[in-house]
């Protein structure tokens, strides 16, 4: 065996199931294809702070620094990640792609890019839900791009100064779409467009000095039917009618949307202060390209020079997993956290839930850890 335990993903999920690991005795392999701890939220957008209050986003042993803030921005995420691998004692190998798992008797034998393998006891996937952006692929997008029009997916975009005094369409209305919608309206764009397929539960980021995600602990298992309501009246009562101003109603409240869809709410970082002032305008769904011109599913044309498409992102896990019956068919984890997809195999910080991403990575994390640790050592 190479290690007991392979865990893929040096991201937040990696590193805290790593530490945690580590402090019950078991000293993980952990494998990342980036090139270092933090990199990947050092290249985010540069408006990006956490959705999650600081008190809420730490990992397992190790406080974010106050100094960070209430609300943490990307590149101080990414220091503190850094800050904990080094804690930790976790030092992961970078430059290692996973790209199959096969189950071999009582062990795992991952397969790199490079046709390295690599043979363990126990494996946790940690390589995050937001792994490989959905590129965008509509009819005519060829015949626009030679227009002189740019597409580009959310994940290369950084900055809303290459837009100023351009006109935008942002496609999809989640928590990227949204943010950099409210990004480029506020910093100098031309007119700025969002297009919306599913409308969005918005929800403000805190109620007075609560945040919002703090309160979604207790819906996490309540009854739809018993939370939704109260969330309408808030929702109407803080952000108001938001109809009015273009934004189409969704379709189900915000925890039965969340769970027939694992679309979680669009928290507001600006976008309805936008839409009120009329500088980000909603607009049907992206059919097709004619030329230089976008047309919509209501027959509506616009002509923008770029196209900024938050169409989201996959696990990336179909040809990693897809063998072995154990994601869905969106490419996600059929079972996350402390239970087993299989023997010997776990998922930690795939999931989507209302109460924040890296919350459940500090309860998994833990919960993971000691299990594994039984399995390996079940006379400790």
């Amino acid at each position: 065996m190479d290690a007991d335990v392979l865990v893929v993903g040096a991201g937040p999920a990696g590193l805290a199931v790593a530490a945690c690991l580590l402090r019950r005795g078991v000293e993980p392999l952990v494998v990342d294809r980036g090139e270092g701890v933090g990199d990947s939220w050092a290249r985010r957008y540069e408006r990006l702070h956490l959705h999650t209050p600081r008190i809420q986003s730490a990992l397992p042993g190790l406080p974010i620094p106050r100094s960070f803030g209430r609300w943490v921005a990307k590149d101080d995420m990414a220091e503190y990640l850094r800050r904990y691998a080094a804690h930790a004692g976790v030092v992961p190998r970078f430059g290692t792609e996973v790209r199959r798992l096969e189950r071999t008797g009582d062990s795992w034998t991952a397969v790199t890019a490079d046709d390295g393998k690599i043979r363990v006891r126990q494996v946790v996937v940690a390589s995050g839900y937001n792994c490989t952006p959905v590129e965008p692929a509509w009819p005519g997008q060829e015949g626009f791009e030679g227009f002189g029009g740019e597409v580009l997916h959310a994940s290369r975009y950084s900055s809303p100064v290459p837009f100023r005094g351009r006109d935008v369409l942002v496609v999809g209305a989640g928590n990227t779409g949204a943010e950099i919608a409210a990004d480029l309206a506020e910093s100098g764009a031309g007119r700025v467009w969002l297009s919306v397929r599913t409308p969005p539960n918005v929800v403000p980021r805190s109620l007075g000095p609560v945040p919002i995600t703090l309160m979604s602990i207790t819906m996490e298992h309540s009854p739809a039917w018993l939370v939704d309501p109260v969330n309408r009246f808030l929702q109407r009562r803080v952000l108001g009618d938001l109809t009015r101003y273009g934004l189409p109603a969704a379709h189900a409240g915000v925890v039965a949307q969340a769970r027939a869809t694992g679309v979680t709410p669009t928290i507001d970082v600006g976008l309805v202060q936008e839409l009120k002032a009329g500088r980000v305008t909603p607009v049907a769904a992206v059919e097709r390209f004619d030329g230089d011109a976008v047309v919509l599913a209501d027959g509506e044309r616009l002509t923008p020079s770029a196209v900024i498409a938050a169409t989201g992102y996959t696990t990336g896990l179909q040809p990693v997993l897809g063998h072995l019956g154990v994601l869905d068919g969106q490419g996600r984890p059929r079972v996350n956290g402390r239970r087993p997809a299989a023997p010997g195999l776990r998922f930690v910080g795939l999931s989507n839930p209302l109460k924040g991403l890296l919350f459940q990575i500090n309860l998994d994390a833990r919960a993971v850890a000691r299990d594994v640790a039984k399995e390996l050592r079940p006379d400790r």
